[in-house]
């Protein structure tokens, strides 16, 4: 069978005595990284030398069905870096093609970075979504977030401490700067810091640099509509930044629930309001 393993997300004593007793038996690891592996293995006490095969991002559809063929003769463990395969990291592929063949599919519970900043965040946790990383690129984000503009559960997001800023800003834009938020960073290391407060405050929090790995758990929105006047100056803002005003509308509207062209009405409306009117008379 394939065996998928949670492994610590920070702190080794989080290994329960049924991963070590696993590592322990392991024949063949298929691993995210092998080295992460073998010091994962050293950190642990155990001198059991497995097979280690490496399955990561890059290869894992050219692996799958070695592995699979291999998990049905025998028991293969899958781990990831941290946490459980599949959720953000390799292993997905590899279960689907176990379960098309009807190859067992087994699971080790453990340590979850998602399950864990939910539960620290201080927000809603009766539902919630678990959204991955955020794109790279701005116009990606704003994208995403736009067509989560109105999801009424908490919303659970990795980022990379390089982006968390930049990333933080356009959840601010988007969801509103009063948003609550928090920013869950180095989960059961040493340095664990959990920030909350509004988008927007944790925006300029981060611009002074953030290190480790973090999760940005961010509230649902609620059924109330903004004021169309607070919704109007969201769309001059976007168009003040450079964004054409038939992309801005259709973002806030996907955002506050008012339609696009009730917004584009009003845009058009405040902006002829505010030019300077002309005290020079005809001739």
């Amino acid at each position: 069978m394939l065996i998928l393993a949670a492994t610590p997300i920070g702190n080794l004593g989080d290994a329960s005595r049924r991963l070590v007793e696993t590592l322990e038996a392991a024949t063949i690891i298929a691993a995210e990284d092998t080295r992460t592996t073998q010091r994962l293995l050293a950190g642990l006490g155990i001198t059991n030398r497995p097979r280690l095969i490496a399955l990561h991002d890059h290869n894992e559809k050219q692996r799958a069905a070695e592995i699979v063929d291999l998990a049905a003769e025998q028991d293969v463990l899958v781990l990831s870096d941290a946490g459980m395969p599949t959720v953000s990291d390799p292993g997905f592929g590899l279960v689907a093609e176990a379960a098309a063949r009807g190859v067992t599919v087994t699971a080790l519970p453990g340590p979850s970075a998602v399950l864990t900043a939910l539960a620290v965040a201080g927000l809603p946790t009766d539902r919630f979504t678990f959204e991955g990383f955020p794109g790279r690129k701005q116009g990606e984000r704003r994208s995403a977030f736009t067509a989560l503009a109105r999801e009424p559960r908490t919303m659970v997001f990795f980022e990379a401490p390089s982006r968390i800023a930049a990333t933080l800003a356009d959840m601010a834009g988007v969801f509103g700067a009063d948003r609550p938020a928090a920013v869950c960073r180095e989960l059961t290391k040493m340095y664990e810091e959990v920030k909350r407060g509004g988008l927007a405050e944790l925006a300029d929090w981060a611009e002074g640099g953030v290190r480790g790995e973090c999760v940005i758990v961010v509230g649902g929105a609620s059924n109330a509509r903004p004021p169309l006047a607070e919704a109007v100056a969201q769309v001059l803002e976007l168009v003040a930044a450079g964004g054409r005003m038939k992309d801005a509308c259709t973002e806030v509207a996907a955002a506050t629930g008012h339609p696009s062209r009730e917004l584009y009405q009003a845009a058009l409306a405040a902006k002829s309001d505010a030019k300077p009117k002309s005290d020079a008379k005809p001739k």
